[in-house]
């Protein structure tokens, strides 16, 4: 049984979240939680939010323990970049990407691994 969370259109680029994603991926929920909750990145607010996401299906869909839940994955993918106009001189224009992330995590039980 796996249960998961998604969250889109993350106004952070994906090099930043993997940072913090790559730490939770493979321990238990409480362990992850405590360890995000921890994190001082400015990413780790919206992973803690989207791994409370997946907890609360697993219990509610699935009717599973939270105690014995883990992370089985965590990645990241790369959304469609915002792009903005930044004026320079003599009438030129560069363009400024900003990048966007899509999260997701699935939880599941220890033994399924």
């Amino acid at each position: 049984m796996e249960a998961r969370a998604v969250t889109d259109l993350i106004r952070i680029s994906p090099r930043k979240v993997r940072l913090v994603i790559d730490t939770i991926r493979g321990k238990n929920v409480n362990a992850a939680l405590r360890v995000v909750s921890l994190c001082n990145k400015k990413a780790a607010r919206p992973i803690r939010k989207t791994l409370e996401s997946a907890i609360a299906n697993a219990e509610n869909n699935y009717d599973v323990d939270v105690d014995q839940l883990c992370v089985v994955g965590a990645y990241v993918d790369m959304r469609k970049s915002l792009r903005r106009l930044k004026p320079r001189a003599m009438g030129r224009a560069d363009i400024i990407r900003r990048p966007m992330s899509r999260i997701t995590v699935i939880v599941g039980d220890e033994r399924s691994q």
